[in-house]
């Protein structure tokens, strides 16, 4: 790659990673001394694509690690020598890497290795339980350990980040990405594509379903299919939005739980444009996505966290979010109350004047900080 300017490359592997870094993709497209490589490893493939398509992003490289039920094992090895064969070849001035996955920590280890100087974006997150979120968790604290530079979202996440000795000059908070990328879409998304979603009655109220960590496998997930059959049951009018997560165990699960009822509409993961709007038409989510979390501070909507710990308190505290688990009973009292018009949570939105995950300028903040690193000549002596 032949360029006068500094490049930084950086690695996404998966849906969300590709939302989250295309605002700061676009902004490194405007700096007069930074040009981005984008490397894709395709941990995700098609759904990946589909995002940078949206953003009118395209890879410089796609990796294409993705197989039919590939192993955390495959993963972490296939990325961390993939990706070093790129490094190697392409020797950018800086790494940039995104939250938790396992495309996250073995690009972080592939920069570390060679010494490249690594950017985390959204560092810092921690739920308190290394096996919670499932390997998120470690992901995160090992791309944490081995990064140079640090883009915590929140004034908690980077308390976490000096809590465990990290160089505070180079911990910066910046709101988060997730943010920027929801409003540069809410206002253009004005109706879904697909046709399923369509058909749901304007007068219907929604609640959006979105269930695949991995320690919700098996009996949790068909807990939560109990208990979303029990609020079919006990609210008519509602209608539920279930985009399945492509791997057979969740699939199998949600279809044998929920494929008879009429007003369920389960259907293949959404492509980003039909997820904001679906997002945006509901009046209540259930998620054990943790950006999904984040993305609803800004929309207002009430969110029952499907998980037991959650490494975005501010949500909680924010008032959008509560955590219920797993557990039937506690869901369907969580989400009739909410139904029923009470408030969830101690907190009101409305008492809070700024938002706890930024308000859209991450991905510039993230920017300007890393041309003062090139301005400083900070990573000649990395």
């Amino acid at each position: 790659m032949n360029t006068s300017k500094a490049i930084v490359c950086c690695v996404v592997g998966t849906r969300p990673e590709a939302i989250k870094m295309a605002p700061v993709i676009l902004e490194l497209k405007k700096s007069s001394i930074l040009v981005p490589f984008l490397l894709a490893t395709g941990q995700h493939t098609d759904m990946l694509r589909q995002a940078l398509d949206f953003f009118g992003i395209q890879a410089d490289k796609d990796l294409s690690v993705m197989k039919e039920s590939q192993s955390l094992d495959y993963i972490t090895a296939s990325v961390l020598q993939k990706v070093g064969e790129v490094l190697d070849d392409l020797k950018p001035s800086m790494v940039l890497v995104h939250g938790d996955t396992t495309t996250t920590m073995a690009a972080s280890l592939a920069a570390f290795y060679r010494k490249i100087p690594l950017g985390h974006v959204e560092a810092g997150l921690r739920s308190g339980n290394i096996s919670l979120p499932f390997p998120e968790e470690l992901n995160r604290i090992v791309s944490d350990r081995v990064s140079g530079w640090w883009f915590p979202p929140t004034e908690g996440a980077k308390e976490n980040l000096l809590r465990e000795g990290l160089d505070p000059s180079r911990v910066i908070v910046t709101g988060n990405t997730v943010i920027d990328a929801l409003l540069l879409s809410a206002q253009k998304i004005k109706e879904p594509a697909l046709a399923d979603l369509k058909r749901i009655p304007v007068t219907a109220r929604v609640m959006l379903v979105t269930a695949h960590r991995r320690e919700s496998w098996g009996e949790p997930l068909k807990g939560v299919c109990e208990a979303i059959r029990r609020i079919i049951d006990n609210f008519p009018d509602l209608w539920v939005i279930i985009p399945m997560h492509r791997n057979p165990q969740v699939r199998d699960i949600l279809k044998s739980g929920l494929r008879d009822r009429k007003s369920v509409i389960l259907c293949d993961p959404l492509d980003y444009p039909d997820f904001v709007w679906a997002m945006k038409r509901s009046d209540l989510i259930l998620t054990d996505s943790g950006g999904v979390q984040e993305e609803t501070t800004v929309l207002g909507t009430p969110t029952l966290v499907l998980r037991d710990v959650t490494e975005r308190p501010e949500a909680l505290e924010y008032g959008t979010s509560i955590l219920v688990g797993t557990d039937p009973e506690k869901i369907f009292g969580m989400a009739s109350s909410v139904l029923n018009g009470s408030k969830l949570g101690a907190a009101r939105v409305s008492d809070f004047r700024i938002q706890p995950f930024g308000t859209g300028d991450a991905s510039l903040t993230i920017v300007k900080t890393i041309e003062d690193i090139f301005y400083k000549n900070d990573l000649c002596a990395e």
